[in-house]
This record gives structure tokens, sequence and C-alpha cells, in this order.
């Protein structure tokens, strides 16, 4: 291997860092493998793997650097793991020998389908092996690029990592046998971008959001605590009233409901009978039910918990976390692992069980229990990460809600891309499912993203920074009964199309 090589590895990772936030120069991602790629040319597998994974090193470092603030150590081990799918891509598209001689318009035809699928199965991998972390796929680096993402409520953001690919894998081919390839071997490639472009327009400009209900007016609230006294005894009180405070500004907008970030009540809420008797009095008073995160004691069991108050101050109902943080919320196998509390912040949290609806009245509908279920505006939360995880909006989605809620807490991080890179977990979700997602987050980002994809609003302050900030945020989002998206009802079967191409791609290339 040569300096080349490396320097050509270097250069496809830093491409990939600035398609990401905070940089958001998304349109680096539809090239940031070509140089790769040449330096894969002609390598041996294990050369090809060495590249791939020392590609993966720079890239997961300069992505997810902002981990330092909670653990040095957690974030070296989870780099060099997440570096091993990039590892793992080189050695699988590297293969000898590639027909390139006799067979190039097959091999064109075949690298430009067969590679996109290995890269869609490594991902979908990383996103649901050892609990998974479908962090920085590479199609959130299109979240920005509206026409193109759209297509994820048919295939999920998987579609869009895909189509990414695809085009890399058409630029280094163009440039890598320049014309001994006619331009009918490159149709596959320019055909699935055309048909993509277009159906992202359609839905954009041709396909109207068709609202059949009244609006529902929400403020979410940023209450900006550091973490540092986030669960000190002597900043409950502060913390709390701020949050009061914030609200009684938001209840000027007139709010329908009012939302409050991740574990925003500064106790555990069952057990603190002061704050908990406030807080019911302080909505009893406002008349405006209220969401908050809250941790909730059930039979000595902790939860990660969506609490929601009625506008009459009783808690009418509770959502427990589902996916809770592996090595942050709880321990995994914690007879080998339990040494790690000791290392880094971890809670000890037992996961919910239920995937929980909530129900709003329409603004001005009578408390008649007889109203029917169309009176009513029905969401689910999800609480911290569990956004990046297609399969729970999926489950919330089916299970009737017509919008969803993100309550967060990226304190932990510091001011860092970590936010942006969480918000782009949101808007494919908010495209997936073809619903509002409303974020509320301690420190940021907290605002309204449409169905689209498109960030309507946010948090911000006159100076336009949007996190280490107090706020808040009213909007009126539109919601609509409306037929589930494709990728609601079909889940993930785009990469089951993947796997049956890698399969045949492989076979095909041995026999």
């Amino acid at each position: 291997m040569k300096t080349k090589d490396w320097i050509l590895c270097i250069f496809s990772a830093i491409l990939l860092i600035l398609s990401f936030p905070k940089f958001n120069l998304w349109i680096l991602a539809w090239f940031a493998f070509v140089p790769l790629f040449f330096a894969l040319r002609n390598k041996s597998k294990f050369k090809a793997f060495l590249l791939s994974y020392f590609t993966g090193v720079i890239f997961w470092l300069g992505t997810i650097y902002w981990l330092v603030h909670v653990t040095f150590v957690g974030l070296v081990s989870l780099v060099l793991y997440l570096a091993l799918y990039f590892g793992v891509f080189g050695l699988i598209i590297t293969r000898q020998p590639l027909p390139v001689t006799r067979h190039l318009p097959f091999a064109i035809r075949h690298s430009l389908i067969f590679i996109p699928s290995v890269w869609v199965l490594l991902e979908y991998l990383r996103s649901h092996l050892f609990t998974g972390f479908g962090w920085g796929l590479l199609g959130y680096s299109q979240y920005l690029n509206l026409p193109v993402i759209q297509i994820a409520d048919i295939t999920g953001a998987w579609g869009i990592s895909f189509l990414v690919m695809m085009v890399n894998v058409f630029l280094y081919k163009v440039m890598g046998y320049r014309l001994k390839v006619k331009g009918k071997d490159y149709l596959l490639a320019i055909l699935f971008l055309v048909v993509s472009l277009f159906y992202g327009y359609y839905r954009l400009y041709l396909s109207p959001f068709t609202f059949h209900l009244s609006p529902i007016k929400i403020s979410v609230i940023q209450g900006n605590i550091p973490q540092s006294i986030k669960w000190l005894d002597y900043a409950k009180e502060q913390i709390f009233e701020r949050y009061l405070s914030l609200t009684s500004e938001a209840l000027s907008d007139n709010p329908d409901v009012i939302i409050w970030p991740e574990a925003a009540l500064p106790g555990v809420l069952n057990q603190d009978g002061h704050l908990k008797e406030k807080l019911k009095a302080f909505v009893g008073e406002c008349g405006v039910p209220l969401l908050a995160g809250a941790v909730y004691s059930d039979k000595s069991a902790y939860y990660n918990s969506a609490i929601l108050i009625s506008g009459n101050g009783e808690i009418a109902k509770r959502y427990d976390k589902l996916h809770l943080v592996p090595f942050g919320e709880y321990v995994p196998v914690k007879d080998i692992f339990g040494f790690l509390e000791t290392v880094v912040p971890i809670g000890d949290f037992v996961p919910g069980k239920e995937y929980t609806v909530f129900s709003l009245a329409t603004r001005g509908a009578t408390q008649d229990a007889r109203r029917t279920a169309q009176d009513a505006r029905r969401f689910s939360v999800l609480i911290c990460f569990e956004d990046i995880f297609p399969q729970i909006s999926r489950g919330f989605v089916k299970k009737g809600a017509d919008f969803l809620v993100n309550i967060t807490n990226d304190a932990w991080f510091g001011d860092t891309s970590s936010p942006y890179q969480h918000l782009q977990a949101s808007v494919f979700r908010a495209v997936e499912n073809g619903v509002y997602l409303v974020r509320a987050a301690n420190t940021g980002i907290s605002g309204f993203i449409s169905p689209y994809g498109e960030v309507r609003t946010l948090v911000d302050e006159d100076t336009g920074s949007q996190t280490f900030i107090s706020g808040y945020k009213t909007y009126d989002i539109a919601l609509s009964r409306r037929q589930n998206t494709f990728y609601t009802e079909w889940g993930d079967w785009f990469v089951l199309v993947c796997l049956i191409i890698a399969i045949y791609g492989a076979l095909k290339v041995k026999g």
C-alpha cells in the first residue's frame, strides 16, 4: 500500500464528515466514497479491509467526537467497533478476480446494485446488532435535501443510503473506465436517480398534504439545564421554577398542549410529594395539558418516562421508554460489565413494555365523555435516542398516533454537532411515516418537523443560536386522517431486497 492510498482514504473520510452536521455539505456525500474506491483498486482483500477500516476510524472520530464529554474509553471503543463495518464493506466489495476485462458492461451494472446493497445491509446490521447504533446513516447526510428524501416513505432511510452509494459507484466507474463503457451501461443509476427526484418533487409540490382535522397548537419548552446540576438537591427548585416560568410565558400563545423535555422534572415524580403536588396545582390552574419527561418508580423499578398531565391537574397517562441506552441507562450483562458503573455515569432503568398512544381533546371540544374518537388528537412519544430506531416510530403510528413527539436531553455532549445529528434521525422518522414530529430538547434542538421532513421552526435566539439556550416555541401543526405510508405498513422490505441482490451478486461473481 502506498502513501497515496492512505491519503485517498483520509480524503474520503473528510468528505463524509463534511456532509454531516454541523457542516451540512450534503452534496459531498454523493462522491465521498470515490477516493476510497480508487484506493481499493487492485488491492487484496486484506489490504482492502485495512484501508476501509482506516477510513471508518477517521470518519467516526470526526462524527461522534462529542462522546468524549462522557467517556474517552467509550469513544475509542465505539469508534473502533463502528469502523469494522467500513472494513467489512471494503473486504466484500473487493472481489478477486472482478470480471472487468472481458465482461465490463456486466461488471458495471453488477456493481451499481451490488455495492449499494452491501452498504445498506451493513448499515442495517449496525442499527440492530448489540441493541443497535443507527447513527450517522449515509442517507441521513441528505436530511436537508428534501426532494431526495421523500422516497423514505417507501424505502425508509435505507433507500437514500442506497441511492447515494449508487451514485458514488457510478462516478467511480465513469472516472475509472472513461470511454470504455457505453452510456447504456450506466442507465440503471441514472434511472434510479431521476425516478427518485421525480417522486420527491411530486410529493412536495403536486401531492399537497390534506388536512382533515383541525390544527393543534403546541408549545415546546427548552429549559437549558446544565447536566452538572441536573440531579443536585440544591438545584431542584431553581430547575423547576425555570420550567414553570417558561411555561407561563408560553401560555400567552394559548396552546393546546405544552411539552417539556426528557427528565425535565428534577426528581422522581411519584416519590417527591412536594414536586408532584406543585406541578399538578400549576397545570390545574393553567388548564392546559402538559407532557413532561420524568423519572418514575414502580415497585423499586425506575423508568425513564413521559407523563401526560391533563388540564385539570391529574396524571392522565404514562409512557415508559422502550429502548434504553446500553451503558448509559443500564448495563447489559451486568455480571460481566458491572465494573463500568465506576468508569462512566450509568443509570439503572427498566425498559417499558407498551407502545403507548396519548390523546388530546380538540381545541374547544367539550369534556363530554360521549365525544367521538375523531375529537381527539393522538400522539406517541420517542424518548431520547428512540427516534433513531425506525421500527419504534412505525409501531406507534400503526397503533394510531397522528403525530410523534421526541423528548430528549443532549446536554451530556456539550455544544457540539451531536444535537444536529440527532435532528437528522427525527427528520427521517417524520418522512417515513408521513406525520409531524415535535421535538422538545433540554439544550436543543427543539422545534417542529413537517411530514415532508422540512424543519418548520425551532427554538432560537436573535443571534441564530439553537443550542444551549433557554426559551420556547409555539406552532400550529395540521393533522390528517390519512392512509399509512408504504414504509409504515411494510417496514424494511427494501433491506430484504438488498439481501437478495447481495446474495445473487456474490454467487454470480463466484460462478
